[in-house]
């Protein structure tokens, strides 16, 4: 009996947070209406989607995102070296801050400390790299977004771009 229920917990905590309810198609669209209405809804929701987080991604870089669906967004990031090779996520899991991590640090070009200057912006070593540049909040790789933190995390890269520094945060004050 125990050894159930110690497996049946291993098993359920392993599992990714999913969506069971898209953001509606119309919000994809590339009119500054849809756009503004996409990121409003967008902050409103309890988790952000791979497909969202990607979606939002291409609106950050571009000011447009030309993909039509999830798959198109996966293959056009992948051909832009913004994700891996071998990315298999789903459009309905929850982005995990380290898969957001890399394609943040690519494009901003955020060449990190020695680990990550010699293998690459992974998805540990990026997501602490934007950590020191309070651009990220103090966390795993593996956590995942709100909407709401997914937007703010656009907003301090939109800042970071222009220059205006992030806030200065000691790790103690956020305990």
């Amino acid at each position: 009996m125990a050894t159930t229920l110690v497996l049946l917990c291993v098993m359920v905590g392993c599992q990714t947070a999913r969506e069971t309810q898209p953001l509606p198609a119309a919000l994809y669209g590339g009119d500054v209406d849809s756009q503004m209405e996409f990121w409003h809804t967008l902050a409103s929701r309890k988790l952000a989607t791979n497909d969202e987080a990607f979606h939002g991604v291409l609106l950050y870089l571009d000011s447009q995102d030309p993909s039509g669906n999830y798959d198109a967004r996966v293959k056009l990031l992948k051909s832009r070296k913004l994700l891996p090779a071998d990315f298999t996520g789903r459009a309905d899991e929850a982005v995990k801050r380290g898969t957001l991590a890399v394609p943040i640090a690519r494009s901003l070009e955020i060449k990190g400390g020695l680990v990550m200057s010699l293998v690459g912006p992974t998805p540990r070593y990026a997501t602490r790299e934007l950590q020191y540049l309070g651009l990220y909040p103090l966390s795993s790789p593996n956590q995942i977004f709100s909407g709401a933190e997914f937007v703010g995390i656009i907003g301090k890269l939109d800042d970071f771009q222009h220059g205006i520094p992030a806030p200065v945060t000691s790790r103690l004050s956020e305990k």
